[in-house]
C-alpha cells in the first residue's frame, strides 16, 4: 500500500467521522432539551421545564405538553443572541466544508491536478474546524451559564440542569474538531508549499578542482606548466601531444 492509497483512506474517514458530527450538531437545533428541570408539585404530579435556543416548554405527567416562543427577540439575553449565531455559524461552515471536501478528495476525481486537489481539501478542513470551534463554543458558553447558576447560592429564580442536546453537541463538535484536524494536517502536508525548500549543492568539477589548486600554488614559482591538457583538438599523435606539452607554457598573469 503506497502513500496516496493511505491519504485516501484518512481522507475518507475523516470525511465520515465530520459529517456525522455535523449531522450531530444539526440534530441539537430543533430539540429542546438544552436544559430541563423537575418540579414536583403533589404526589401525583410532577412538572417538567425544558427550553432551547428558541421556545420554554412545559409538561407534566398527564401527558400535557406546551411550548411557547420567546415573546420578543431584542428582550433576549445577549448569551442567548451569541449562542444562536454561532450554532447558525456550525451548521452553514460545515455544510462548507463537506461541500469542499468531496471535491478534494482523491477518491472523487472531482478536481484537477493532485496539487489542486490537496489545496481544495486543506480548505474544507479548515472549515470543519471552524465549524467544530463555533459548535464546541456555542454548547461550553450555554452549559456554563446553566451550571454557575445552578451553583450560585444567591439565585433566586428556577435552576435548569444540563440537557441531553448538550451533550450531543459536544460530541458532534469533537468529531469534527477531531476530522477537520487530521485532514488539515495531510492535505497541507502534500498541497501546500514548503517554506525552505533545500537546494542541492553544485558538485565540483575536475576544471574547478585543477583551476583551484593552480591558483594555491606558491608565490615563488613565476611560471606555471599545466600538466594533461583538459581539452583537444581533433585526433594528434603522440609525437605532437608530446610537443604541445611541452610547448604549453602559460605565465601567472594569463590566469588573472
Amino acid at each position: 500500500m503506497n502513500y496516496r492509497t493511505v491519504v485516501m483512506y484518512m481522507e475518507i474517514g475523516c470525511f465520515v467521522s465530520c459529517l456525522c458530527g455535523w449531522i450531530l450538531v444539526c440534530s441539537t437545533l430543533p430539540t429542546e432539551y438544552w436544559t430541563f428541570s423537575e418540579v414536583g408539585t403533589i404526589v401525583l404530579t410532577t412538572s417538567n421545564y425544558y427550553s432551547n435556543l428558541w421556545r420554554d416548554c412545559v409538561s407534566d405527567t398527564t401527558g400535557v405538553s406546551d411550548c411557547k416562543d420567546y415573546p420578543s427577540m431584542l428582550a433576549l439575553p445577549a448569551f442567548l443572541h451569541g449562542c444562536r449565531a454561532l450554532a447558525i455559524c456550525s451548521v452553514i461552515t460545515g455544510f462548507f466544508g463537506g461541500v469542499l471536501t468531496l471535491v478534494g478528495m482523491k477518491c472523487t476525481k472531482i478536481g484537477g491536478s493532485e496539487i489542486a486537489n490537496a489545496r481544495v481539501a486543506f480548505a474544507g478542513g479548515v472549515t470543519y474546524l471552524v465549524s467544530g470551534f463555533c459548535g464546541m463554543i456555542t454548547y461550553s458558553w450555554w452549559g456554563n451559564r446553566v451550571v454557575s447558576e445552578f451553583l450560585d447560592q444567591n439565585f433566586r429564580a428556577q435552576k435548569f440542569e444540563l440537557g441531553a442536546a448538550l451533550f450531543v453537541g459536544w460530541g458532534g463538535s469533537v468529531l469534527l474538531l477531531s476530522g477537520g484536524t487530521v485532514l488539515t494536517y495531510f492535505s497541507g502536508k502534500e498541497g501546500l508549499p514548503k517554506t525552505s525548500p533545500a537546494r542541492p549543492r553544485r558538485p565540483a568539477t575536475y576544471a574547478t578542482a585543477r583551476t583551484r589548486r593552480t591558483y594555491m600554488l606558491p608565490g615563488s614559482s613565476s611560471r606555471v606548466t599545466l600538466g594533461p591538457p583538459l581539452f583537444y583538438e581533433g585526433r594528434k599523435s603522440r609525437a605532437s601531444r608530446a610537443a604541445t606539452k611541452t610547448r604549453l607554457t602559460f605565465n601567472r598573469d594569463s590566469f588573472v
